[in-house]
């Protein structure tokens, strides 16, 4: 059996309240847990201290017992200094454009290169006399 720190939702509608749970990873988000660590309550502001609340000493028990906080809860017990801070993940490739998408997009950044390169050429040419009308 491996046991999971994950939140379990509560709340009605629009109004979340989450509940710190010690629960079998196969077990429904909501459904049946081993123990209940604490809470979150995300309307609050960040500062109200009733924002996260756990149970220090029982969170440092399931970790030693092998237990695996969820991504979002390892982010918050680590502000607490219980875990390790999460390495940031990169942008995920799939959201990325395709190739076709690619090319079009170099395509058109190699247009407006030369289109910026002609425009400056004749202004360039028009500055030159001019600085020889001036040094005369």
């Amino acid at each position: 059996m491996s046991v999971r720190i994950r939140l379990s939702r509560g709340g009605s509608k629009k109004r979340p309240f989450y509940k710190v749970v010690a629960a079998d990873q196969r077990s429904p988000r909501d459904g049946r847990f081993i123990e209940r660590l604490g809470s979150y309550n995300p309307m609050l502001p960040q500062d109200h201290a009733e924002r996260f609340t756990v149970n220090e000493e029982r969170v440092k028990y399931w970790l030693a017992q092998g237990a695996q906080p969820t991504e979002r809860l390892q982010k918050m017990l680590s502000n607490l200094g219980l875990t390790a801070k999460v390495a940031l993940r990169d942008q995920p490739n799939k959201s990325a454009p395709k190739a076709k998408a690619q090319e079009r997009l170099k395509e058109k950044e190699e247009k407006a290169r030369a289109a910026a390169a002609e425009a400056a050429a004749p202004a360039e040419e028009a500055a030159a006399p001019a600085e020889e009308a001036g040094a005369e």
